[in-house]
């Protein structure tokens, strides 16, 4: 069901129900305001002639006495006067003796001839005096009253409904406008919508659909970069491969074995490309990593550096102690980023210079959460600022140095999934520095029972992923 006519049904039927229960209630009370106002006047009927029977000389009575007294007929309405002995003294009508005969007093109901008279029964000194309404004239008069009463009240209530009609149509116009916009524009329009005119309450849905569409435009335009590049990527080592095949055809022996070898690392350069971009579709996509195994900072450590230095010939400095701590990220991640991070300062550091690995805990303050920031620092010539912004764009290598230029985008990546960032910098002159900052998992105060104490998993080595380019 469309809003409209949502909006409609309910409007009309609540409003159709409520003048319905008030008419029904107004009617109802006309009603028995009407019977008790005409049932008053047939008792004040009574009463008045009562009182004017109260006046009349004796010699009037005396002569009633032998001949009843004829009372000027009033219209719809009877009367009868009883002396008390049950003589008829006075009438308006001669033949209506059955209905305006001496009965109970106060009112009743009495029929002749298939006729209905409402009866007032009333004595006073001694007289009776008995008054007479036909019910025909009294429904007709209430029919005459109620019309007038309803004629209103339902001209009112189909004019409501017209309104509503109207208000409902003109209300919802703008959402009417908005689809109509939205059906117009061509697919690949990403264009912000307009809300010039649009009313305050549609604005805000406005607003969020063009939030979502400035980020997938964004997403478009990451997406057809990402394609670009990564298609260049590929085509650089799979054209290498190639011509290092075609060239071992044609050649025998040593020749052959060399241009073989060049085409296995023309392979294994677009191996690794391929699986590093495999990991950044993973990160940056909704894909779920967690294993059930506890990210500890002192096994994430040296699980990274094992991965990085798998002979344990590079000069790595690890801190003296480790602190208690738990990362708030999947184990297979945390050691991807921070391998990537030994192996670019491994790879682009001064030969035999120390790679020195420190972890900094920055406890949770008001506004912040508890995290642990491991800075990795090297030894280099010199890295411009211009450079340092760089690092983190995918493909991009600084001069002609070998790799992808994926390895610190899946750091950065990795990072900003989970809440952390990565940040470089040159802190003196001759070394550079990457500070990786990653969320902590909240642990409860006091003694840790066994359901709480961190599962220690296997120290194994895990090689997920490379990075083979920068600084």
């Amino acid at each position: 069901m469309s809003l409209r006519a949502r909006l409609l049904l309910t409007l009309g039927l609540t409003l159709v129900l409520l003048w319905g229960l008030a008419a029904a209630w107004l009617l109802r009370d006309l009603h028995d305001q009407f019977v008790a106002t005409l049932d008053q006047r047939l008792a004040q009927s009574a009463r008045m002639v009562a009182a004017l029977a109260a006046q009349l000389p004796q010699e009037v009575w005396l002569a009633a006495d032998r001949q009843a007294l004829t009372i000027p007929p009033i219209e719809g309405l009877a009367c009868q006067v009883h002396s008390p002995s049950g003589e008829i003294m006075a009438r308006t009508h001669a033949d209506m003796e059955d209905i305006l005969a001496v009965g109970g007093q106060g009112h009743s109901y009495r029929e002749s001839d298939g006729v209905t008279w409402r009866v007032f029964t009333y004595e006073r000194d001694g007289l009776i005096i008995t008054t007479a309404d036909r019910m025909d004239e009294r429904n007709l008069l209430l029919g005459n009253v109620i019309k007038v009463a309803v004629v209103p009240f339902v001209v009112a209530l189909l004019g409501s409904l017209v309104a509503i009609w109207f208000g409902v149509i003109r209300g919802l116009a703008p959402l009417e406008q908005l689809r109509g916009a939205l059906s117009q524009r061509h697919p690949d329009a990403m264009e912000p919508v307009s809300s010039a005119g649009m009313p305050a309450e549609i604005r805000p849905l406005i607003d969020t659909l063009n939030a979502l569409l400035a980020r997938v435009r964004a997403a478009f335009v990451r997406e057809q970069r990402f394609t670009s590049d990564a298609a260049h990527e590929l085509r650089t080592p799979l054209t290498a491969a190639k011509t290092h095949l075609q060239v071992a055809r044609r050649l025998e022996g040593p020749a052959s074995h060399k241009a073989l070898k060049h085409a296995e690392q023309g392979i294994v350069r677009l191996s690794r490309t391929i699986d590093q971009l495999l990991m950044l579709s993973r990160v940056e996509g909704r894909l779920v990593f967690d294993d059930g195994v506890p990210s500890e900072i002192e096994e994430v450590v040296i699980l990274a550096r094992r991965d990085a230095d798998p002979a344990g010939t590079a000069n790595i400095e690890l801190p003296l102690t480790w602190p208690d701590l738990e990362l708030a990220i999947p184990r297979e991640l945390s050691i991807t980023a921070l391998r990537n991070l030994i192996e670019n300062a491994l790879r682009h550091g001064h030969d035999g210079s120390p790679v020195t690995l420190n972890v900094v805990h920055e406890p949770a303050g008001c506004d912040a959460p508890d995290q642990v920031t491991i800075c990795v620092r090297n030894e280099v010539a010199g890295v411009d600022p211009e450079v340092l912004a760089q690092l983190t764009r995918r493909f991009w290598r600084r001069g002609t140095q070998q790799g992808s230029g994926l390895g610190l985008s899946i750091v950065a990546a990795i990072a900003a999934r989970f809440g952390g960032n990565v940040t470089f910098s040159c802190p003196t002159q001759g070394s550079f520095e990457a500070r990786l900052t990653l969320p902590l998992v909240r642990r409860q105060e006091g003694p840790a029972t066994p359901d709480q104490t961190p599962r220690k998993g296997p120290i194994t080595t895990t090689r997920v992923m490379r990075d083979d380019d920068r600084e």
